[in-house]
């Protein structure tokens, strides 16, 4: 049986060393997450993960950017040091490298900024919640987006909430051969993750432009040059380009834009003017706005012709730091 004064001392050491732990984190976040004798970065659990983008991502706007990035850059290599360094151990001119390189290396979108899929390229993660970020097989276009929206919005509120993203995460996990590997409850902590990642609104549920992040296209070929050139870029605008961009959408050939082709060709055309904002509603009242503007069938599907018509319009329209 152990002693009085032994479980005093044992209790003392148990405290100083959960004292030690927070002074460490508190002082480099990110040395808790490497391996004390290799210093590699131990793998992260969902949770963890959440934790590291929450505590860099400081003003909750969705990016690691300007301080946020140094402060992260810094406690990232210094944490890699056996010696407790202090992050202000890298000084200046070794951040604006390492920026440099680390920006080269994982800034994807070349925006000058982290956002949470390419951190979650760097961060070492459990396979299985890696695998919904689906880094290796982005969507072809924003047809197959939109087609999985109608299939997964299955009470057609304009909106994916929590129940159907899980469902959502769950057919991931399926196609993938791994659902066997997760259990419920690691299933509801992806979702939980999922949901706090990607509801910039914070209203519990993902709006259109929230669940594009989550699953993105491989390009928006209405963001190209030739559309943001105004009077410029209609003059450059080639058949060739509008039929590119015909075929794009017309995914079954049918010779018309329809249904979830329509959908996916105006959800691009909003992501022009609403950016990284923008619902099921918006969708709605946009298609309204568009298609009456050049007097489409009234069957609900555009012609070659129709849009041209659109098309030449968009590259009319000013630059956008002119408008």
């Amino acid at each position: 049986m152990e002693s009085p004064s032994s479980a005093t001392a044992s209790a003392a050491a148990a405290a100083a060393a959960a004292k030690r732990v927070q002074i460490e984190k508190a002082h480099n976040f990110m040395r808790q997450y490497r391996d004390p004798e290799s210093r590699e970065l131990k793998k992260l659990s969902a949770n963890q993960f959440m934790d590291v983008w929450a505590h860099y991502d400081k003003d909750g706007n969705g990016y690691i950017e300007g301080t946020e990035l140094d402060g992260f850059l810094r406690e990232f290599v210094s944490s890699a040091n056996a010696t407790d360094i202090s992050p202000e151990a890298v000084t200046d001119t070794m951040l604006e490298e390492l920026k440099s390189c680390f920006m080269e290396a994982y800034d994807d979108n070349q925006d000058g900024k982290i956002d949470i899929r390419e951190l979650a390229q760097l961060l070492p993660m459990e396979e299985n919640f890696l695998l919904l970020f689906r880094f290796d097989n982005p969507l072809e276009s924003s047809v197959e987006f939109m087609k999985i929206w109608r299939e997964y919005d299955t009470d057609n509120s304009g909106y994916i909430e929590a129940d159907e993203l899980k469902n959502f995460l769950r057919d991931l996990l399926k196609e993938a051969k791994k659902i066997n590997d997760v259990s419920e409850d690691k299933l509801i902590e992806y979702t939980d993750t999922m949901l706090q990642v990607f509801d910039a609104n914070k209203d519990g549920r993902l709006q259109l432009s929230e669940m594009a992040k989550l699953l993105p296209v491989k390009e928006n070929f209405l963001c190209r040059q030739v559309f943001k050139e105004g009077i410029e870029g209609a003059a450059k605008l080639t058949k060739e380009d509008i039929e590119k961009v015909f075929s794009l959408y017309d995914r079954d050939n049918s010779g018309s834009i329809e249904n979830e082709e329509l959908k996916g060709f105006l959800k691009d055309l909003l992501e022009l003017v609403k950016k990284d904002d923008y619902d099921a509603q918006d969708l709605k009242a946009f298609e309204e706005t568009i298609l009456r503007g050049v007097g489409y069938d009234k069957d609900g599907k555009i012609s070659r012709k129709e849009l041209t018509m659109i098309l030449l319009t968009l590259a009319k329209m000013p630059p956008e730091d002119e408008q």
